[in-house]
C-alpha cells in the first residue's frame, strides 16, 4: 500500500490538513497511522476515494453528521439518501422564493393566501405522548426519531386514515424559545390503558374533540420557509373567517397508509385547532 504524508494526502485529496484533522476527530476519515511521539499522521492512497467523496458531500452542504451516516451506507442506499437530501434542498429554495414573493406582495399591500385551507372535525382521542423542551429543529428531529424508534421496537399496527404521529408545538422553537414540543401517537380509546402499559416511558392523555384548520402538504419535509408561508395562509384564512386558534397547539400530522416500506413517505398536514 502506498503511504502518504498528511501534506501529500491533502494535496491529492484537495482537503486541507485542518479539514483532515477535523474529519479524524469526527470519525469520518481516520489516518492509517499516527506517530505516538510526534503526532505525525499518514494515510494510504486507497483512502483518497473516501476523502474525495467527503469533499463532494461537503460541497453540496451536507451536514457533517449526515456525511457520517451516508459513508456508513451501501452505495445504492447512499445514493437514495443524497437524492432525498437534494430534493429537500430544492424544495427549500422554492419555498424561500415563494416566501420572498409573499413578503414583497405584503409590503405592497397585496396579502395573499399561498395554500388552500380546509377544516375538519377531530374526535376525542387517546394519545401516547412524550413532551420535551428543545433548543432547535435539530433537537426536535432527534426527539422525533427516538419517539418513532420506540414503536419500531414494540410495534403497533397502523390504522388507515388515522395519524401515526402528531407533532404538537406548545410554543415557538427558536434561539429565544424552547417550545416545548410534544410527539404523540393516537391509540384506540377502548384499548388505550392496555397499550399504554407496553410503553411506560410515554404519557397517556386524552385530547378533546375539536375543529381544526389545516393545509395538506403531501409527501414532503416542511422547511422553515414553508412553515412561514403555511402559517401566514392560516392566519389570513382565520382573519377572513373570524376564527380564533385554540390553546391545543399547532401541529404537524403524519399519515402513513399501510403497507409501509423503507422507501415510504408519510402524508403531512399542518393544522391549527380552532376555538
Amino acid at each position: 500500500m502506498e503511504r502518504l504524508s498528511i501534506g501529500e494526502f491533502s494535496v491529492r485529496s484537495w482537503l486541507s490538513p485542518k479539514a483532515l484533522r477535523l474529519y479524524q476527530e469526527l470519525g469520518l476519515l481516520e489516518p492509517t497511522a499516527v506517530d505516538p511521539d510526534t503526532g505525525y499522521r499518514s494515510y494510504e492512497a486507497a483512502q483518497l476515494e473516501r476523502a474525495r467523496l467527503i469533499a463532494l458531500l461537503r460541497r453540496i452542504d451536507l451536514p457533517l453528521a449526515e456525511v457520517k451516516e451516508v459513508l456508513a451506507l451501501e452505495p445504492p442506499a447512499a445514493a437514495r439518501r443524497i437524492a432525498a437530501y437534494w430534493e429537500g434542498v430544492e424544495a427549500e429554495h422554492d419555498a424561500r422564493r415563494d416566501l420572498a414573493g409573499y413578503v414583497v406582495d405584503l409590503l405592497r399591500g397585496k396579502e395573499r393566501v399561498m395554500y388552500e385551507v380546509a377544516t375538519r372535525t377531530v374526535p376525542e382521542r387517546s394519545l401516547l405522548c412524550r413532551l420535551s423542551h428543545v433548543a432547535d429543529e435539530q433537537e426536535t428531529f432527534a426527539l422525533g426519531k427516538a419517539f418513532v424508534a420506540i414503536f419500531k421496537e414494540r410495534p403497533q399496527p397502523l390504522v388507515a386514515g388515522v395519524p401515526f404521529l402528531v407533532l404538537i408545538y406548545h410554543g415557538e422553537v427558536s434561539r429565544d424559545s424552547d417550545g416545548p414540543v410534544e410527539f404523540c401517537r393516537p391509540v384506540p380509546g377502548e384499548q388505550a390503558e392496555g397499550i399504554a402499559a407496553l410503553y411506560p416511558e410515554l404519557t397517556l392523555r386524552v385530547e378533546p374533540a375539536h375543529e381544526e384548520a389545516f393545509v395538506h402538504l403531501g409527501q414532503t419535509q416542511l422547511s422553515g420557509a414553508q412553515w412561514q408561508l403555511v402559517s401566514a395562509s392560516l392566519r389570513s384564512w382565520s382573519a377572513a373567517e373570524r376564527r380564533l386558534p385554540s390553546d391545543l397547539g399547532v401541529r404537524l400530522t403524519y399519515f402513513a397508509e399501510p403497507p409501509v416500506t423503507p422507501d415510504s413517505r408519510p402524508e403531512i398536514d399542518f393544522a391549527a385547532p380552532l376555538s
